[in-house]
């Protein structure tokens, strides 16, 4: 047997569970045997994304000890199309050339 760590953080709250699962075991069952989801109904199952340590890990992914297994929320925006928006105010508010999408410089 190895212990792990399952975690699912809010951005109020983190729930942390330590779990021990047979050696061999995957992300996917370490998820299962913690319990987590009948505490956090937030979870989907359905379209689970996990990682280990910050690194995103597909869900047969074999563990070892102290291995901290995190469940990922969906995104709510596209990181592409915010970084878009966040450029064209720049633009309109003359923080960034409209041309080249430059920063202005100040005193110019």
């Amino acid at each position: 047997m190895i212990e792990v760590e399952v975690v699912f953080a809010l951005p109020d709250k983190a729930t942390v569970l330590s779990v021990e699962v047979p050696k061999g075991s995957t992300a996917e069952e370490a998820v299962l045997k913690s319990g987590i989801v009948e505490k956090c109904p937030e979870i989907d199952m359905k379209n689970l994304t996990l990682g280990i340590w910050n690194r995103t890990c597909k869900l047969d992914t074999e563990l070892k000890a102290g291995d901290r297994v995190e469940i990922y929320r969906p995104l709510i925006a596209d990181p592409k199309e915010a970084r878009r928006k966040r450029a064209e105010k720049a633009k309109e508010e003359g923080r960034a050339n409209k041309i080249t999408g430059a920063k202005v410089k100040s005193g110019d």
